[in-house]
């Protein structure tokens, strides 16, 4: 009753302002009841959970990729593994439709798409010994689809891996606070992993509190830096600048031993999600604030500023990994899996974790909502829409009905401690500037605004680099894995000749969409974001093919459309995406049609390298649909094969074999 009455509340109100606390309650709500009947009934009708079974991380315990862990350590790992950009930016940028959209799709889409996904591909690769998205796709769904599959996933990480590099370039730009404070997480990372590995050997809590009050440091010494006008030149970079930065650490994460850089770094930023998280769902709660933004604004017609495009099918590629995301596939199919300690656990790790996922992505709609709708506009929209200066932004906004000064942006950028806030496209200030106003409301005051934007700032890099370092290792993996196939040597993790040609393979190629977005005068966001939103979608398709497949294959042919209807909603939304961002004839929404508006323009260098990027785009988008309906074809045989007889429902699952767990815990 109190779901039905929140929910009810955000869609049916107008014309009035309405308070957060709808959200939170609504979101609560619908998340208990999934949990407690739908994931329930999943696990019990159609899986069958069954803590008898020995997980491979009992039978195949080797003390470094599988190892029996605590149920929840592995919720903390799986939880910081899928926590990416998504939850964060997508649900930002969103909002220009307004807050009900965006809610409405986090709340429906987790419940029955996100959180089904990732709880059932998690089992599937627990009882087919941790093996991965593409292998199950090989061995359940044929050759053809196994390869496809792989070809698939390598193009959408590489896609992923740009756009949030991306994202944190636009946060950070002609910012020497928030630069300084992220390079110094590096050096924190690195000291971390040598005292844990060499000076005090197995000391975690000694670590954790070291890294944590260095931490700490590095945000107060931001501050400090950039107060001074000497260091603060040293720490104040411009986009390119800082991609390339980037693109330096991308490739030393991936190549350095893990034990150095990627799992001190992880660890440390696992700590700073979680908490984050918590405090800002106890400052929503205290604050309770009031969402300035309108349940739907002027731009559901498709002329948004922040995006071009209308919300079906574009708040639907938008909000990825708050709804559903193909990239948690990846990770339940990954180290997961390795460490599950019995089956009846990946109800709780893969249905619960994935729901405090979405949990970020409404406290970020929050965040965004919470501003007045002209600042948050002033912040997302692109100079090449509102104009560079700041007097005819300030203009253009206020004429769309969202009133913004020019000196009302110079205060609120002051508070927080930046030289301006005009057109930080990428979703992650706005949302900075969001929390920073709910923290500042509730804990500390207005004084203390800008430490809490900086703060912001660093929590989002770190969800955000946390993907960056681990996606490109988990890609140079696969590649090294194709490679082994033409010269064995290339195939083996540990040879050095390998892993560094593999890495600077895998960096220089999301390193060049990157490059594109920091180049677009649009700000790259504009462009690339829904082409992050359809490859992670596609992967999805993909993932949920793979599930449908074994669901029959399992004869729980009722059942299927717990994992069918979700695959057909996504099959609608992303080719319908695909369709537009290929052919659509407005400049602003088709890839095609931007390139044929700037070739009929004066010709420069510029011009001509914007037009090669559409034009690679729209291949891009059209190469993952024709191999993700390669995936859906193969996927459609192997079911009418099995219902009409024709193929054998033959599994590839590993055989029964009792866990000794149970004993000896009794």
């Amino acid at each position: 009753m109190l779901g039905a009455a929140a929910v009810g509340t955000i869609a049916l109100r107008r014309g009035e302002p309405i308070n957060a606390l709808w959200l939170v309650m609504a979101a609560t709500c619908c998340y208990v009841l999934g949990y407690r009947f739908y994931s329930r009934f999943i696990a019990a009708k159609i899986i069958a959970l069954d803590g008898l079974r020995a997980t491979p991380a009992e039978r195949l315990e080797n003390g470094r990729d599988f190892l029996v862990t605590n149920k929840w350590v592995v919720f903390g790992h799986h939880f910081a593994a899928i926590a990416g950009p998504g939850p964060l930016v997508g649900p930002v940028l969103a909002a220009q439709f307004g807050y009900l959209p965006g809610t409405m799709w986090v709340l429906a889409g987790a419940v029955f798409a996100g959180c089904v996904q990732d709880f059932v591909i998690l089992l599937f690769s627990v009882r087919r010994d941790g093996k991965s998205l593409t292998e199950m796709a090989k061995d359940e769904i044929g050759i053809i689809g196994g390869f496809v599959a792989y070809v698939a996933v390598i193009a959408i990480l590489i896609i992923l891996l740009g756009v949030a590099a991306l994202i944190v370039v636009n946060a950070l730009k002609a910012s020497p606070w928030g630069t300084f404070t992220i390079a110094m997480t590096m050096p924190i990372a690195l000291l971390m992993g040598v005292y844990l590995r060499r000076i005090r050997p197995g000391k975690v809590l000694e670590v954790s509190a070291l890294g944590f009050v260095l931490v700490l440091a590095a945000i107060w010494g931001g501050q400090y830096v950039s107060q001074s006008d000497s260091l603060a030149k040293l720490f104040t970079f411009s986009a390119p600048t800082l991609a390339i930065l980037i693109m330096v650490y991308g490739f030393a994460a991936s190549a350095l031993p893990v034990w150095l850089l990627l799992a001190p770094r992880d660890y440390l930023s696992t700590f700073v999600k979680l908490g984050t998280i918590a405090l800002l769902g106890v400052g929503i709660v205290a604050l309770h604030p009031t969402l300035h933004m309108p349940a739907l604004t002027r731009f559901v017609d498709g002329t948004g500023p922040v995006f071009a495009g209308k919300i079906f099918p574009f708040a639907f590629i938008t909000i990825a990994c708050g709804a559903i995301s193909g990239f948690h596939s990846l990770i339940s199919s990954g180290t997961t899996p390795k460490l599950i300690a019995r089956e009846t656990e990946t109800r709780m790790v893969g249905y619960g974790a994935m729901m405090a996922e979405s949990a970020v992505a409404v406290m970020a709609i929050i965040a965004a909502c919470v501003m007045q709708p002209g600042i948050y506009f002033a912040i997302n929209s692109p100079a090449g829409i509102v104009g560079q200066a700041p007097a005819t932004a300030a203009a253009t906004i206020s004429s769309w009905g969202f009133p913004v000064t020019a000196a009302e942006m110079q205060t609120l950028a002051h508070a927080v401690g930046e030289q301006t806030l005009y057109n930080r496209t990428g979703g992650a200030p706005a949302f900075a500037v969001g929390m920073a106003h709910i923290f500042s409301h509730s804990l500390g005051g207005e004084a203390l605004m800008a430490l809490w934007y900086h703060f912001a700032i660093m929590f989002e890099a770190l969800f955000i680099l946390t993907i960056l370092d681990a996606g490109t290792r988990v890609a140079r993996f696969m590649v090294q894995d194709a490679f082994a196939h033409v010269y064995k040597p290339l195939g083996r993790t540990s040879w050095y000749p390998s892993i560094l040609a593999t890495s600077a393979l895998i960096v220089g190629a999301w390193g060049y969409f990157l490059w594109q977005g920091v180049k677009d005068p649009l700000g790259g966001i504009n462009s690339l974001w829904p082409l992050f939103g359809i490859s992670n979608q596609l992967l999805a398709t993909v993932a949920l093919c793979v599930a449908t497949t074994i669901i029959i294959k399992m004869h729980r042919v009722k059942y299927a459309a717990v994992t069918l209807v979700p695959l057909a909603w996504l099959v609608a939304v992303t080719f319908t995406a695909s369709w537009h961002k290929m052919f659509d004839p407005n400049p602003r929404v088709g890839f095609l049609a931007q390139a044929q508006t700037l070739a009929a323009g004066p010709a420069t260098g510029a011009t001509a390298r914007l037009i090669f990027n559409n034009r690679l785009d729209a291949t891009v988008t059209g190469v993952l649909v024709v191999l993700v309906t390669l995936v859906l074809v193969e996927s459609l045989r192997q079911w009418w094969g099995i219902l009409n007889g024709s193929r054998e429902a033959r599994m590839r699952e590993s055989p029964f074999v009792r866990t000794r767990l149970v004993e000896e815990q009794g």
